[in-house]
């Protein structure tokens, strides 16, 4: 009996309330919002990327030209498959952070996970882009 007496003044004793039941609901807000968020700025995070493989490729010409191929092109289309699969890791975060108390300040804030997330992606596609059109320098 003192044990569920402990747990009780758990949440009283650090501000906390634990009496609202998370539903449905709440769930699907913070689906819609993350959605919200972060779907329109993934044309963004394409577009850095694709200006990072631009960039080398005209560089690199005319001898970056020779790579251009089908299999070139479908390893392409794989790569550009990968980092859109990455840049969805963001949404468990996102929603596991808006059931949390600090909702409103992450909303605020997510911004910095969005640009952190995107120069961590072209930085790494700057070393494959490198390599696909200056290979060996």
């Amino acid at each position: 009996m003192r044990v569920a007496r402990q747990a009780s003044t758990l949440p009283s004793r650090f501000g906390l309330d634990y009496t609202a039941a998370m539903n449905g609901a709440d769930f699907r807000e913070y689906f819609t919002d993350a959605i919200r968020f972060w779907e329109p700025r993934r044309l963004l995070y394409n577009l850095a990327l694709a200006i990072v493989v631009g960039a080398y490729f005209v560089a690199g010409f005319p001898g970056s030209k020779s790579v251009l191929s089908i299999d070139f092109g479908l390893g392409l289309f794989l790569l550009a498959v990968a980092a859109n699969v990455a840049y969805c890791a963001a949404y468990p975060a996102d929603i596991f952070v808006q059931a949390s108390g600090f909702r409103d300040t992450w909303k605020r804030a997510r911004w910095g996970l969005f640009a952190l997330d995107t120069f961590f992606a072209a930085f790494s596609n700057r070393f494959l882009a490198k390599g696909m059109f200056h290979p060996g320098g």
